[in-house]
């Protein structure tokens, strides 16, 4: 079906089974610079998985650009694990590269034991929070020469390939940018003299290496930063690339600090192939796509549109690093999705934390969490087909019980559909989906509008029975809250009913935020019509991103507290921010709403009681746990275990992995 997808290429010396990459990510499953069994584990799911390039890293090559939490290759006692490492990784049937990084101004002086970063030039960084020590001409050549040594010790270890890492805002990235680099030297001023530290570097590692051994970079397409190198110069820098003995390049987005988004939900699948195809057509060498290629379907167009001849799946190989092998077998429904939600990946290892996945149990706990066939099937009720429901009743059917599933509204999913409905948030709705194939795929009986109750699971006397009742809407004790024309914000994404020009929403967390800016969105222009509108020039581009940012209620959000969005995502809160800016939401924090009265809500802040009138009022008050028939099953004697919101209200992940953890205890 995906005929060039899974076609062989050759990179160098090297041929590769399929034209499927899996690039470095930052996991940090040690704090030593180490690698270790979970390491291990991890890297032969994905190797097994089918793709055809692994790439470990980033690994610094040097402590100065790496720091506490990143991989290592900065001495010769890190041979032999690595060298492990690519062996576990061959075995998978895949072939094995090592990126070798190092962060520049990036580094942050608390992971390099105090002391100070270096860069090009001593510009504050944005991102690391302090200025950098301007690099002499000895520190330039000693980092070179680490990278060379590094890709020395990869080879010797093993590994079929090393990638330099030219993009994020790292070190190459700064000699690069006329915003970082102030040097006036031979490395800083003219386009050559700034690109002059990676030429420089790639042919020493070439002369080091031999013409045999390839040698890849991943470069920005754009740095996205204003003032920076846009994809006009980038085209220049691969040909620089190029001539100085690159094998391959692969093309990802912009840096960091941009304010451009590059990985969560709102950037669209392959958003930034074009980005590969401006790098593709002034080289020769072989040049890899990145970003949000979720697909097999987009993955192939890529390659047949001519933008790639290799893509990048990262976190799409972190929630199933069996996505190449469905693929290839046609199971493509039968993918377990990365919605490019940024939690368990992004968010933590920019809070210092091991990289896990919201939609996938195992990711990262590859050794521990394992699912084991069963001896004795149990027969299985599982009450309730939300994310956590659905999760323990795929994850026992595959251990070998006999499931049956239980829902009491028309359809699967629970507060996916809610979770779902603001903009940019449909690819939520990809869980749906997978949990639709695999009730198939293991022929889990699935009754619908079906509550259940004790007498019911009396009468069906199953061995063990999974409760994963949810939760509801949480209505807050202010006068006026359960009025009949009061909306909560459950009602308002679920039924998406007509609202009032001007609209309040109650509550200022995750759900608060998200409902107001599915409001505002409404009656905004779509994507579809604005590209028909710019295209014959119909309207004045000011007008047209004021239809795309103008809808049909103008919206309001009160907050209690002196901050919103607290529970949103580290690495996207500004997203929503932004958004909401965009569309006109206005904020009221520290704003304790006291009474509601025909649309008229009156609040207290900063000592001072105000009153506004609106034409609808939403709450979005958080939740509260379903424990109805919880609290009473336990009288039958059936052994049972609870599961997702009715035990306490938390995020998908808590619901899917505690799912499969209740699955597992199944006895």
């Amino acid at each position: 079906m995906y005929k060039y997808l899974f076609s062989p290429i050759r990179i160098n010396s090297v041929e590769i089974k399929n034209r499927i990459a899996y690039p470095s990510l930052g996991l940090l499953y040690s704090y030593d610079s180490k690698l270790n069994d979970r390491y291990y584990a991890y890297f032969a799911e994905r190797a097994k998985g089918g793709a055809g390039l692994i790439t470990v890293g980033p690994v610094g090559v040097d402590f100065l650009g790496s720091g506490l939490l990143a991989l290592s290759l900065s001495s010769d006692d890190a041979i032999p694990s690595f060298e492990k490492l690519s062996g576990i990784i061959h075995e998978g049937g895949a072939r094995a590269w090592v990126q070798l990084f190092h962060a520049g101004a990036y580094s942050h002086p608390m992971l390099i034991d105090g002391r100070e970063p270096i860069a090009p030039s001593p510009v504050f960084s944005a991102y690391s929070r302090v200025t950098p020590r301007e690099m002499t001409l000895e520190d330039i050549h000693t980092v070179q020469h680490a990278f060379v040594q590094a890709a020395l010790r990869a080879r010797t270890a093993g590994f079929d390939g090393v990638e330099v890492i030219a993009s994020a805002g790292y070190l190459i990235t700064q000699f690069l940018s006329p915003l970082r680099n102030q040097r006036t030297d031979d490395y800083g001023g003219s386009f050559e003299n700034r690109t002059r530290f990676p030429r420089e570097l790639i042919e020493m590692m070439r002369k080091a290496l031999g013409p045999d051994f390839p040698i890849t970079i991943r470069m920005a397409g754009n740095d996205f930063v204003p003032g920076s190198t846009s994809d006009v110069e980038t085209p220049q820098i691969a040909v620089v690339y190029e001539r100085a003995g690159v094998d391959a390049i692969n093309i990802t987005g912009g840096w960091h600090e941009s304010r451009v988004p590059q990985l969560p939900m709102e950037l669209p699948r392959s958003a930034y192939a074009y980005l590969a195809l401006n790098i593709k057509q002034a080289v020769s060498v072989p040049v890899m796509a990145s970003n949000r290629i979720a697909d097999p379907q987009t993955a192939e167009r890529i390659l047949t549109d001519g933008y790639a001849d290799m893509v990048n799946l990262g976190r799409v190989l972190i929630a199933d690093p069996e996505w190449p092998t469905k693929a290839f077998e046609g199971r493509t429904d039968e993918i377990r999705p990365c919605v490019a939600c940024s939690q368990g990946c992004t968010d933590q290892v920019f809070s210092g934390q091991p990289v896990f996945c919201i939609g996938n149990p195992r990711a990262g706990f590859e050794g521990e969490r394992r699912i084991e066939k069963t001896a004795d099937p149990r027969r299985v009720m599982v009450v309730g087909a939300g994310p956590g429901g659905l999760e323990a009743a795929i994850t026992a059917a595959a251990a070998g019980h006999r499931v049956e599933l239980y829902e009491k509204s028309s359809d699967i999913g629970g507060q996916l559909w809610m979770a779902g409905a603001p903009p940019h948030k449909r690819e939520l709705l990809e869980f749906i989906r997978y949990y639709t194939a695999m009730i198939r795929k293991f022929r889990i009986p699935l009754h619908l509008n079906t509550p259940v109750d004790v007498e019911m699971i009396r009468r069906k006397q199953p061995d063990f029975v999974l409760i994963a009742e949810g939760a509801e809407a949480l209505i807050p004790p202010i006068p006026g809250a359960t009025d009949a024309d009061v909306l909560n914000a459950w009602d308002v994404l679920r039924d998406n009913p007509p609202l009032g020009k001007r609209v309040a929403v109650i509550g200022g967390g995750a759900v608060g935020l998200e409902t107001a800016l599915f409001v505002a969105a409404k009656g905004a222009i779509s994507p579809e019509i604005l590209y028909f509108l710019f295209t014959y020039e119909a309207e004045s581009v000011g007008r047209l991103r004021e239809l795309m940012f103008r809808g049909a209620s103008r919206v309001t959000v009160f907050e209690m507290l002196p901050r919103a969005g607290k529970d949103v995502g580290k690495s996207t809160r500004w997203i929503l921010t932004d958004n909401l800016k965009r569309y006109g939401v206005k904020i009221n924090t520290s704003a304790k709403v006291t009474s509601i009265r025909q649309g008229t809500i009156t609040y207290d802040r900063d000592g001072v009681t105000s009153a506004e009138t609106f034409d609808t009022v939403i709450l979005a008050s958080g939740s509260r746990p379903l424990q109805r028939l919880s609290n009473d099953v336990a009288a039958l004697g059936i052994p049972y275990v609870t599961v997702g919101d009715c035990i306490r209200p938390g995020k998908i992940n808590d619901a899917i992995h505690g799912g499969f953890l209740a699955a597992l205890r199944i006895a």
